[in-house]
C-alpha cells in the first residue's frame, strides 16, 4: 500500500470520515504514522517560529531551511520507513509547512472553484456548482492559524483579535476571506474563490452554455463601441468571470484603470493600470477606499475605467466619470435583477453622503448607463447570461429599461436536473445601434431576432423572377 493511501486510511480510522463521526469516536490515531507526521510537523513549526513569515528569507532559503530541519526531525524519530515512504512523508509535511496543509490539494485541482473552512473539522468546496464536504482537516486550530497567517502575510495584510477580518489574495489571484474568534464563535473561518489560471475566453463561456453566440457578438459590439456597462447578479453567478471575458474586447492602445478591493482582474491588454484598495492599520489610519481610487484615477488620463465592484460611495464617482469622457467604463453589482441594479446604484449614489433629490439621481444614472448583463445561478449549479436589458432614459420620475435578451425557462429541466432553456432575443432593437454603425460597428439583426430585411427583399424579388 502507498504512503499516501496509508496515511489517509490511518487518519480515516483515527478521525472518522466526517466532523460528526471525529467529534464522536476521538480524534486520537494508533498507526503510528499519524503520530510521526504530527510529531515532525509540531517539531518544525517550533524551530521556524517566526522565520516562516520572515520577509527577507527568499523562498528558496525557506524551502532550503525547512528541508534541513525537517530531515533532522525525522532523522529523531523511531518509526521505521523505507526511503521512499521517507521522501513521500517529508513531501507531505513540507507542503503543510510551506503551503497550505490540507487545502492545498484542493487549491492544485481546477475542477474545485471554492473552499471553505468551518473551522478546523469541516472542509467543504465547490465543484461543478455543488457543495461536497470532503474528508480532510486540519490538525488543529493552531495549525489552521498557522495557514491563516501565512496566506496573509505574503499580501501584507495583518489578522489577530483587535483585527478579526481579513480580505487577501494567493499568489494566483484567488481571492481569500478570513474571520477569526472572537467574532466567529466556533473556530477560525476561511473562504477561498479560486479562479481558473488559464483565464476563460468568450468561447468558453458559450461553450458552458453561460450565454449564446448571440448575446456574445453584441457584447463585443457594446465593448468596442464604448457603451458604459453594469454586470449585475447575485454572489457566486460569476459577474468578475464575465467582466473579465468582456474586457479583453477592449482594443489594444487604450489606456485602461482597473480598480478593485483585492486584485482579481486579468486583463491581456498591455497598456493596464492596477489598483488596489487598502484597508486601516492598527491605529484604524491610512484607509484608501474605492471611492479615493476613483477619484485619483480620473486624473491619470484613463480611456477606460473598470470597477471591480461597485458597493458604496464610489457608484457617484463612477457614473460622473462615465458621463464626462470615460465611456466604455465596465463594473459590477450585487442584485437580483436589472431593474435591482438600478435601484441599489441609487441607494449606493446616497451613500455618498450628497443630499441630491432622487430625480436627479435617476437622470444620472440613466444618461450615464447603456447596458445591464444579468446573472443567474441555476438550481443545477450552472451559470446563465439571464437578461441583457438597454437603459433607454427617463420617462418621468422613472428611468426606462428593455430587455433586448431573456431567458425562456419554458424548456423545464432533463433527468439530471439542469435547465435545458437558453436565452432568446426578445425581437426589440436597441437604440444604441445607431450609435454603433456610426463608429463603423454593424450589428447583424439576426442578433436580435428581427429577419435581414435585405436578404428577405432579395428572396421576395427572386420569386417574382421565377413566376
Amino acid at each position: 500500500m502507498k504512503l499516501n493511501e496509508r496515511l489517509e486510511r490511518a487518519e480515516a480510522n483515527a478521525e472518522g470520515t466526517s466532523p460528526s463521526a471525529r467529534r464522536t469516536r476521538g480524534q486520537t490515531g494508533t498507526d503510528p504514522l499519524v503520530h510521526l507526521k504530527r510529531r515532525a510537523q509540531e517539531a518544525l513549526f517550533a524551530k521556524l517560529g517566526a522565520r516562516l513569515y520572515d520577509p527577507s528569507l527568499s523562498e528558496q532559503e525557506l524551502q532550503e531551511f525547512v528541508t534541513t530541519e525537517l530531515n533532522a526531525a525525522m532523522a529523531e524519530e523511531a518509526v521505521q520507513l523505507t526511503p521512499e515512504e521517507a521522501r513521500a512523508l517529508a513531501s507531505q509535511i513540507r507542503d503543510d509547512i510551506l503551503g497550505f496543509g490540507p487545502i492545498q490539494m484542493y487549491l492544485d485541482d481546477p475542477t474545485v472553484t471554492e473552499i471553505m473552512v468551518n473551522a478546523e473539522e469541516a472542509i467543504y468546496i465547490e465543484r461543478d456548482g455543488k457543495l461536497i464536504e470532503t474528508d480532510t482537516r486540519f490538525m488543529s486550530r493552531q495549525h489552521l492559524r498557522r495557514v491563516i497567517d501565512r496566506i496573509v502575510a505574503q499580501v501584507g495584510r495583518r489578522i489577530d483579535e483587535s483585527s478579526p477580518m481579513v480580505d487577501a489574495r494567493l499568489p494566483d489571484g484567488s481571492r481569500v476571506n478570513a474571520i477569526i474568534p472572537p467574532l466567529a464563535v466556533d473556530g477560525p473561518v476561511v473562504t477561498i474563490r479560486l479562479f481558473a489560471k488559464d483565464p476563460f475566453t468568450m468561447e468558453d463561456l458559450v461553450e458552458m452554455g453561460t450565454m449564446t453566440p448571440l448575446v456574445a457578438e453584441l457584447l463585443w459590439g457594446a465593448v468596442t463601441g464604448k457603451l458604459n456597462i453594469i454586470v449585475s447578479g447575485g454572489t457566486g453567478t460569476g459577474k468578475t468571470t464575465l467582466l473579465n471575458v468582456i474586457s479583453s474586447f477592449i482594443p489594444e492602445g487604450e489606456r485602461v484603470v482597473t480598480i478593485e478591493d483585492a486584485v482579481e482582474l486579468q486583463l491581456s491588454q498591455r497598456h493596464v493600470v492596477r489598483l488596489e484598495s487598502r484597508p486601516p492599520n492598527v491605529e484604524q489610519k491610512g484607509e484608501i477606499t474605492i471611492r479615493d481610487l476613483v477619484r485619483n484615477a480620473l486624473r491619470m488620463r484613463p480611456d477606460r475605467i473598470i470597477v471591480g465592484e461597485a458597493r458604496g460611495g464610489e457608484a457617484l464617482d463612477m457614473m460622473q466619470a462615465m458621463n464626462t469622457g470615460h465611456e466604455g467604463s465596465l463594473s459590477t453589482v450585487h442584485a437580483n435583477s436589472p431593474r435591482d441594479a438600478l435601484a441599489r446604484l441609487e441607494t449606493m449614489i446616497l451613500m455618498a453622503g450628497i443630499d441630491l433629490p432622487s430625480r436627479a439621481i435617476r437622470e444620472q444614472v440613466s444618461s450615464s448607463l447603456d447596458l445591464i448583463v444579468h446573472l443567474t445561478r441555476m438550481r443545477d449549479g450552472s451559470r446563465r447570461v439571464t437578461q441583457v436589458t438597454e437603459i433607454v432614459g427617463m420617462e418621468g420620475d422613472t428611468i426606462t429599461t428593455q430587455d433586448i435578451f431573456e431567458f425562456d425557462y419554458s424548456a423545464g429541466v432533463d433527468g439530471q436536473g439542469r435547465s435545458l432553456g437558453t436565452i432568446v432575443p426578445t425581437g426589440v432593437r436597441p437604440r444604441f445601434t445607431e450609435r454603433l454603425k456610426d463608429l463603423g460597428i454593424e450589428l447583424p439583426p439576426q442578433i436580435f431576432g428581427t429577419p435581414d430585411l435585405a436578404f428577405v427583399n432579395a428572396g421576395l424579388n427572386a420569386g417574382g423572377r421565377d413566376r
